[in-house]
């Protein structure tokens, strides 16, 4: 294998920042901080975990397993400090389909096939191409994601053990009503109450803690019934153990799994660096976006060979991180750490906790995750934005995270060329170079969307016999927009009058002068290239 080609590989494969710290100085406080913040994050991950697994259709360990060591594994080696990844409704409710139809060891199969699908899309770099992302599809989607987690808290507000394959977990099962129904809201508010005050008061322990920690002693020491962790699963178990996907190796098997491995993958990376984007806006951090397309194949290979439903990004859990002071990768691996402490010693503990204080941790996510003033904006900013931002956010309530951005961007990137389309215009004068001779000073973009009026521009029968077409304030993008040029000179070649064209780039001028149309008057002409030479030059432009 080429040398040249090895050394792009690795120059992909270096990670550029692996620091443990931030760049203050090391304190016990920042430790202390961060340690903290992890324990939180890693109590607000338990009932996710379990919630999704059910989604899926799998054990609860499948899911608390693939929080464990998706989230170690993106801490340690990830394009954003301070992110928390761990199993997700949205790939759960992919997932679900695959293990009703093939079971379980055939969604292992296509987690680790996931993995390597990410790893590739890291290696060759196409994370950066979340950067055409438009801002109304990036504030679509913190609200419609704000909205789906706190749908998803509702289903707490059933009676335990009725949760089971409930999506967003609002699926079947009665509803609490009376005096539970009047507790758990009395418990959610105080949880919520304790982490608004708690700031005001001390920020030794992060405010989300403190709200579990106040809940939970009131609970135990009075002995309320409520609904507990406990009551959704037992999350007791042993260290997740190495397993080969017991699935036949075949084309067959190959053909089963493919199709929902690029789909989590896809779904999987989107979800992952839009947070990621977020993050970094809170933080003050940019970049790492192929990095963190390979840590999350490398987490979700390793993942499917240890019996763990594989994850993204999670949204909630990284604000929860963030805003409890978390920057570092300490926090995301202690929070996996401590999730691993959970399931191996500490379950008859973390079982008692009451659903509602992390109910409440949730919606004080929610608020804090919607963007608010995205509300006032909307009637100040063009009216395609707002609704592509009110388009992301109920299409990512009603479906799911990938197709709302998908739909975001197509819809973003029609609008971007409908306007562009529009521009095109052209001031008229005579010539001061050629006598007699009318120029035409195009102005605006002149691609696909825009041909057609370019074409409307010149009046072919009562021009004079010398035209110039002036493109200084112009570009000229793709080869439809060179058919149009062409088209516009044979119109004239029809009529017996000659075209002549200025500031053209020396690519398009070239491949316009082989069509035997065009005479080209410039020495000023740009340089920027053009990405249809070889359509061209196979005589695809005109039939020449």
């Amino acid at each position: 294998m080429p040398r040249a080609f090895l050394a792009s590989v690795a120059n992909r494969l270096a990670f550029p920042d692996l620091r443990w710290m931030p760049d203050e100085p090391f304190s016990a406080s920042r430790l202390r901080i961060e340690l903290l913040s992890g324990l939180t994050v890693a109590l607000a991950l338990v009932p996710e975990a379990v919630a999704f697994a059910f989604v899926a259709g799998v054990h609860p360990l499948v899911g608390l397993y693939a929080a464990f060591l998706v989230g170690l594994i993106t801490a340690l080696i990830g394009g954003r400090p301070g992110m928390i990844s761990g199993a997700t409704g949205a790939l759960a409710v992919v997932m679900v389909a695959l293990v009703a139809q093939h079971g379980v060891e055939y969604l292992f199969a296509t987690v680790v096939l996931m993995g390597l699908l990410q790893v590739i899309a890291g290696v060759m770099q196409w994370g950066k191409f979340i950067r055409l992302v438009p801002h109304p599809v990036m504030l679509g989607f913190v609200n419609g994601l704000a909205i789906v987690i706190f749908l998803a808290q509702l289903g707490q507000f059933k009676v335990p053990g009725s949760m089971e394959n409930t999506g967003h977990g609002m699926g079947g099962g009665e509803w609490l009503s009376g005096g539970p129904l009047y507790l758990m809201l009395a418990l959610v508010a105080l949880t919520m109450a304790v982490i608004w005050i708690m700031p005001r008061v001390t920020r030794i322990i992060p405010a989300p803690l403190a709200g579990i920690a106040v809940v939970a002693a009131l609970v135990i020491g009075v002995g309320l019934d409520v609904p507990r962790v406990g009551d959704m699963a037992s999350i007791e178990g042993g260290l997740p153990q190495f397993h080969i996907p017991m699935v036949p190796v075949t084309w067959e098997t190959l053909e089963i799994i493919l199709p929902y491995a690029v789909i989590l993958a896809a779904i999987g990376l989107i979800e992952s660096l839009l947070t990621l984007n977020l993050v970094g806006e809170i933080t003050g951090k940019r970049g790492g976006a192929s990095q963190e397309c390979i840590a999350q194949g490398a987490a979700n290979v390793v993942t499917g060979f240890f019996g763990g439903m594989g994850g993204c990004a999670m949204i909630g859990q990284s604000m929860i991180n963030v805003k409890s002071g978390g920057r570092t990768r300490i926090a995301g691996v202690a929070a996996a750490l401590f999730l691993l402490v959970f399931i191996l010693f500490a379950a008859p503990l973390i079982e008692q906790i009451p659903l509602a204080a992390l109910v409440g941790v949730m919606f004080m996510v929610v608020i804090g995750t919607f963007a608010w003033n995205s509300l006032m904006i909307l009637r100040k900013v063009p009216l395609t934005d707002a609704f592509v931002t009110v388009l992301v956010t109920v299409v990512t309530v009603m479906e799911d995270l990938a197709v709302a951005v998908v739909v975001g961007v197509i819809v973003s990137a029609l609008a971007y060329a409908w306007n562009n389309a529009k521009r095109i215009h052209a001031v008229t004068r005579e010539s001061h170079t050629e006598k007699g001779a009318k120029v035409y000073e195009i102005q605006g973009p002149l691609f696909f969307g825009s041909t057609d009026g370019f074409g409307e521009l010149f009046e072919v029968d009562t021009d004079p016999e010398t035209v110039i077409v002036d493109f200084k304030q112009s570009r000229v993008v793709d080869q439809s927009a060179l058919q149009a040029i062409e088209a516009v000179a044979g119109r004239y070649e029809a009529a017996g009058k000659r075209v002549m064209l200025r500031h053209l780039s020396r690519d398009c001028h070239q491949l316009l002068t082989k069509a035997g149309h065009l005479m080209v008057d410039s020495d000023d002409d740009p340089d920027y290239g053009l990405a249809v030479d070889y359509s061209v030059r196979t005589g695809i432009l005109g039939g020449h």
